[in-house]
């Protein structure tokens, strides 16, 4: 199966299946994605993206973002949940200290700002029904990062994992880069760490959040009945590929 999904103008479209979970259990493909912002979508990404049969969006950006912007097509079921309540404050960028740091603290907040929000979002991924799910922001890497990375914590993938799956948005970095130069001509990079992923950067949010299944029965309230429902549809025993001789 293909974890990264090739478009024209989106740069970050990936399909989270295919993990082991630490009982021995598979994330099923085909059934959620992460992308950057599909307002981008036109023409054959388009029809690329309609063969996928997505029947819902999770649009994590702030509602004034998608009026500004533009939303996905119209078709898909279409939820606009905004977990980030703050803007990024660049003052409170440390060089000494990193970007990682900075990107960690700012996925805390997230957290703390935006539960009812992904609650709902949980909620969503967790019915059946509305499967197969996009969930995106604007460069499918912050918010989206946060989002997938609690869901895959819940089904039980391992920590490394989700870093790794989090940091895979570096391979998009420089066709990111490129796309808004070109609408940007000659000007700097807006904010520092613009479009990279460090590990680092989901490996302190996840150590300093905790358990992520605490967080989520504590802060968000989540219920046994919602985690099993999303285990349910989202996990499958892995098919045991034939040795070749």
């Amino acid at each position: 199966m293909t974890r990264h999904i090739e478009y024209a103008r989106l740069h970050n479209f990936r399909d989270v299946g295919g993990y082991p979970t630490e009982d021995g259990l598979q994330v099923r493909w085909r059934r959620l994605y992460r992308s950057d912002s599909l307002h981008w979508l036109a023409d054959d990404d388009l029809d690329r993206f309609h063969a996928l049969g997505v029947r819902t969006v999770i649009d994590l950006r702030h509602p004034e973002e998608v009026e500004r912007r533009g939303r996905a097509p119209h078709g898909p079921r279409y939820h606009n949940l905004s977990v980030e309540h703050r803007g990024w404050n660049f003052e409170q960028y440390d060089p000494e200290a990193g970007i990682a740091r900075f990107f960690a603290d700012r996925y805390r907040e997230v957290t703390q700002d935006g539960s009812g929000e992904i609650r709902q979002a949980l909620e969503v991924i967790a019915d059946a029904d509305n499967a197969p799910v996009v969930v995106h922001c604007a460069a499918g890497k912050d918010r989206t990062g946060v989002l997938t990375a609690l869901v895959l914590r819940l089904l039980g993938v391992s920590e490394e994992n989700v870093i790794a799956d989090y940091a895979l948005t570096g391979l998009a970095t420089p066709r990111a880069i490129a796309f808004w130069r070109q609408r940007n001509p000659g000007e700097p990079l807006p904010w520092p760490g613009f479009g990279q992923a460090p590990a680092d950067a989901m490996r302190l949010f996840l150590t300093e959040l905790g358990s992520v299944r605490d967080y989520c029965m504590t802060t968000l309230g989540v219920s046994e009945t919602l985690t099993n429902a999303l285990r349910g549809h989202l996990l499958k025993n892995p098919v045991i590929q034939p040795i070749q001789g």
